[in-house]
């Protein structure tokens, strides 16, 4: 399995990156092309290790070692079908995946860890550019019909499983293009969107209806939706956003992250008018919020030529090592320095706002913070707690919550008749990923909360198992890490 002494021979590389003064001129990807020594090297690190942990790693179960094996020998066409074997989108995870499989890699003991998320996406990448990835309609169809809400990646992934088991699957969207959270939420600096259309588009031609534009439970009702299908699969994620409940939070310039990216996106897209303009165009940004989201917000100010960018985290500032209570093979939470972070954002930890600040004209002037700590004492949760004498105002002409997502929207899921549980997500089985209501599955987000891109899609993928089963009494569709190698 790759070179036997390839982990001792080669350091881990990954693609470079353009210059910042480069990068932040425009919203293109950044990355530069490796040669292919260099990634059949990468390839070769992979250590024939015992027990490949990499798959327990992964929530898709990739057969990592496999497709490492392939690159390194420089069987490219054979390292594509295995990829997509278990993963319908490597091009997406390959971009946006924190990639746990690395965090899980035996090499990453006590060594850098094979670099799974490179190789991967220029796997696909090159399968996309040699013609490999075609459309592969199934031969026969069921006739059994399937409604399937939402288009992110937990929807497609349902969607073009349960349209390789034959079943007419029609993909409902509120929004006026598919994708969901990877067009609308991810920038494309992270991911260009024609990535996405490429792959719609073989989408389309293996027979799967996409109808944009419509929100279901609102342009059509439930009921009406699901008497004309057979089985309904709800992937509309978990979108209702976190606020932030203190004095001044009303004030212009106090604004979702979300809005702010979804709508730079659209601009970016072509669209030229909006109800209001959200742009960091010279103002002082702070984005509250240390994850992802908040790392997108970070380089898309950069990019509008925000004037400044300050990033707050109220959790304390995480070690660059593994925690000692959290060993390997498990995902650490470790201190994660984005490329965003680098274009020059200035990071506090421990730091809680406190209150807004505005002008006569009830636009965003200032913020307030004081320094928290966290106090746990043995058997309790930690217990946050203001620091004493460390007010501090901030200017800020725009601040962006950047703070996460409560739940899933209960519209469809009340028309339905469908039980929530104490996170307001969708009740839905993990063992048959199914509802209390009959033939209405659940994926994603909206059924297991705020989560990853890849957790999405192997979500889809094991919905559209037992979606496949309630309608046929059995199912050839593969469950995590099976694989269906004639699938490409």
């Amino acid at each position: 399995m790759g070179k036997i002494t390839g982990f001792l021979e080669y350091e881990r590389k990954t693609e470079p990156y353009k210059p910042v003064d480069q990068r932040i001129k425009n919203f293109k990807e950044f990355t530069l092309p490796m040669k292919e020594k260099e990634l059949r090297d990468q390839g070769a690190r992979c250590m024939d290790c015992g027990i490949p942990f990499c798959h327990s790693g992964c929530p898709l179960g990739n057969l990592i070692p496999d497709f490492n094996d392939a690159v390194y020998r420089g069987k490219w066409e054979k390292a594509a079908e295995i990829l997509h074997a278990t993963n319908n989108f490597p091009e997406f995870t390959g971009r946006l995946c924190p990639a746990p499989c690395e965090e899980a890699c035996v090499l990453g003991i006590n060594e850098d860890p094979v670099s799974i998320e490179n190789i991967e996406k220029n796997i696909v990448e090159t399968a996309f550019d040699k013609g490999w990835v075609k459309a592969k309609p199934p031969e026969l169809r069921t006739g059994k019909k399937v409604a399937v809400i939402g288009s992110g990646p937990a929807g497609l992934a349902a969607a073009q499983q349960l349209n390789r088991a034959g079943h007419l699957v029609t993909v409902y969207e509120r929004d006026e293009k598919p994708g969901g959270l990877l067009r609308y939420g991810i920038p494309d600096f992270k991911m260009e969107k024609h990535i996405i259309d490429r792959r719609l588009k073989v989408l389309e031609e293996e027979g799967i209806e996409f109808k944009c534009g419509i929100h279901v439970g609102v342009d059509i009702s439930a009921e009406k939706l699901k008497s004309g299908f057979d089985a309904l699969v709800l992937c509309g994620g978990a979108t209702v956003r976190r606020n932030l409940p203190i004095e001044g939070s009303e004030l212009n310039g106090v604004v979702q992250a979300m809005d702010f990216l979804a709508q730079n996106n659209r601009r970016v897209d072509g669209q030229k008018k909006f109800k209001e303009e959200i742009k960091a165009t010279d103002k002082n940004v702070i984005v509250i919020g240390g994850g992802d989201t908040g790392s997108d917000c970070i380089g898309t100010s950069f990019r509008q030529g925000a004037k400044s960018v300050t990033n707050f985290e109220i959790l304390n500032k995480p070690t660059t090592e593994r925690p000692q209570d959290q060993p390997w093979p498990f995902w650490p939470m470790r201190l994660r320095t984005s490329t965003s972070h680098k274009e020059g954002a200035e990071r506090h930890f421990s730091i809680s706002t406190k209150k807004f600040i505005g002008d006569k004209d009830g636009n965003l002037k200032a913020l307030v913070t004081s320094e928290v700590e966290w106090v746990k004492k043995p058997g309790e949760r930690p217990e946050l707690k203001e620091v004493a004498g460390t007010e501090k105002e901030w200017p800020c002409d725009m601040a962006l919550l950047a703070l996460g997502f409560t739940g899933s929207e209960m519209t469809l899921a009340d028309q339905l008749g469908l039980e929530a549980d104490s996170r307001t997500n969708i009740k839905a089985s993990a063992r048959d990923y199914q509802s209390n209501i009959p033939g209405v599955f659940v994926a994603g987000d909206q059924r297991r909360g705020q989560s990853l891109i890849v957790w999405a899609i192997s979500e889809g993928r094991e919905a559209a198992y037992y979606v496949d089963s309630y309608l046929m009494g059995t199912s050839a569709l593969p469950l995590k890490g099976e694989g269906d190698l004639p699938m490409v």
